[in-house]
């Protein structure tokens, strides 16, 4: 198991800019992939960008262009970075890891933060 913390979520204006951290705690952090999710008020939570062990990288289509994730295996962390943000944008980010291959898909992960909010003002 892995322990999870975000950090980096508050209130911003469209077209703002936002980085979010998941610091992780416990057994090998390089030996995960991480994810960052995002679930908004009477949405189901969805998929946003993953990033395997050796750097591969998922998007979703909405995110693209927009959000960069990326990895420290150092500091045990995982980031994204955030930038033209829309109000579409604003939910509550969850970072969460696997060890599964298919890191792209939401049910193949089983080490969830408690999340982060993010607003994005119109």
């Amino acid at each position: 198991q892995v322990q999870l913390v975000e950090s980096g979520g508050g209130l911003v204006q469209t077209g703002g800019s936002l980085r979010l951290s998941c610091a992780a705690s416990g057994r090998t952090f390089s030996n995960y992939a991480m994810g960052w999710f995002r679930q908004a008020p009477g949405k189901e939570r969805e998929f946003v960008a993953a990033i395997n062990w050796i750097g591969n990288i998922y998007y979703a289509d909405s995110v693209k262009g927009r959000f960069t994730i990326s990895r420290d295996n150092a500091k045990k962390t995982v980031y994204l970075q955030m930038n033209s943000l829309k109000p579409e944008d604003a939910a509550v980010y969850y970072c969460a890891a696997t060890i599964s291959a298919r890191f792209y898909i939401r049910g193949e992960y089983d080490n969830w933060g408690q999340g982060t909010q993010v607003t994005v003002s119109s």
